[in-house]
């Protein structure tokens, strides 16, 4: 069996505007940099960010101490593009804010286009379930890092 590059998996990536994704990345080494409530806001305002920009709609997010996750229905421009622009500019925010530099996300990220059949809020109350299903909290309204349309 070949060995394929993950870089070489994605060659293929194609994004369709008005296409709900579920997306899944993950900091660099896992660090759990949102752990620090202050922290993970600083991301939030990059998913905000990118709502008013019109490059996507947020349907939900969730955001764990060392990843987060995205369903949202994408505007007018490139999956990569916009992951590429909510990472680069939250670890610009994150490490200014803890007076450090170097990286903060792992490259690249996890997507999922979902299907027309695909039932959209049961895959949201999936996603903001995380913090429960990790023993983060016992009731969902104890956490801080999460927002659905559906809810």
């Amino acid at each position: 069996m070949p060995h394929y590059h993950t870089s070489h998996l994605r060659s293929g990536r194609f994004s369709e505007p008005g296409r709900i994704y579920s997306i899944t990345t993950v900091t660099h080494c896992r660090h759990p940099w949102f752990h620090d409530f202050f922290v993970g806001r600083l991301l939030i305002d990059e998913l905000r960010l990118a709502e008013k920009q019109g490059l996507a709609t947020s349907l939900c997010w969730v955001v764990m101490p060392d990843h987060f996750h995205w369903l949202l229905q994408l505007g007018q421009c490139d999956l990569e593009k916009l992951l590429q622009q909510v990472k680069s500019r939250s670890a610009k925010a994150i490490n200014q804010r803890l007076q450090r530099s170097g990286k903060v996300w792992q490259s690249g990220y996890h997507d999922r286009a979902l299907r027309r059949e695909d039932d959209v809020r049961d895959i949201a109350r999936y996603i903001v379930a995380n913090p429960l299903r990790a023993g983060l909290v016992k009731q969902l309204t104890n956490y801080p890092l999460w927002d659905a349309v559906f809810l």
